[in-house]
């Protein structure tokens, strides 16, 4: 992806290192690996930016795997014959940064983006070394593509999603590209206006650089600070400096 004289810039007159986190795109496109998908468009513009300044990207297809319906962190253990979410799981794990994507149909983000969600949920119980919620201390953010209205729809759901499970939402933690409604070109499509369109790049490129900037500050910082939000200690019977009704 050849990034714009701006985006450029704002790469080379970067004062900060991001070397050492780590990006997870899940591109939940409807359509297999190799074939195109426009989604994928919008993807690189912000994985270029990312890459440009050190961090280590990752995109995946969940529709590459076969991954079982369910909210079990491994649904082979519920009657399943074959569940490859496992596989992904290991991947948002190392990941500081989590951006999902999807495009539009019906005015709702896909069907491989809700599966997608649930399975992150199965996984949002386990814990991490400082007894909270795994997802804690990383920061989500979401690109939607479509040619029809829904974005901000999809965007919101998704982005609310996140947060619930753990993860922080940045300012401005989303950006799309919609074409005109009805059948039409699609982003990358000749003669789209998709990859030249300022207002999309604008809000793509502010995403990146707001999720680099709170990756950067939770990594230095060690995450969010740990009292109040232990289900370890909750589970323990600590009550974080209200009286405990275990004990009165």
């Amino acid at each position: 992806m050849t990034l714009s004289d701006k985006q450029l810039e704002m790469c080379e007159t970067s004062q900060w290192d991001f070397s050492d986190l780590n990006a997870l795109f899940l591109n939940c496109t409807l359509k297999k690996t190799p074939e195109m998908s426009h989604t994928q468009g919008l993807v690189e513009i912000s994985k270029a930016i990312m890459e440009k300044n050190g961090v280590s990207v990752e995109v995946v297809r969940p529709v590459d795997y076969n991954i079982a319906y369910g909210v079990y962190p491994d649904m082979t253990e519920q009657g399943w014959e074959q569940d490859d979410w496992p596989q992904i799981y290991e991947k948002v794990k190392v990941a500081e940064i989590l951006v999902i994507t999807s495009s539009i149909w019906l005015g709702e983000k896909t069907s491989v983006c809700t599966k997608t969600i649930e399975r992150l949920y199965s996984n949002s119980g386990d814990l991490h070394e400082n007894g909270q919620y795994i997802f804690y201390g990383r920061v989500g953010g979401c690109l939607i593509t479509g040619n029809e209205d829904g974005a901000k729809h999809c965007a919101m759901n998704i982005l609310y999603s996140l947060q619930h499970l753990g993860y922080v939402i940045p300012p401005q933690a989303d950006a799309d590209w919609l074409g005109p409604a009805g059948p039409g070109p699609s982003y990358l499509d000749p003669g789209s206006g998709g990859p030249e369109n300022d207002f999309t790049n604008r809000n793509t490129t502010f995403m990146t650089w707001n999720l680099l900037h709170l990756a950067r500050m939770f990594k230095d910082a060690g995450g969010i600070p740990a009292h109040g939000n232990q289900r370890s200690k909750w589970d323990a019977g600590c009550r974080f400096d209200h009286p405990n009704p275990l004990y009165r």
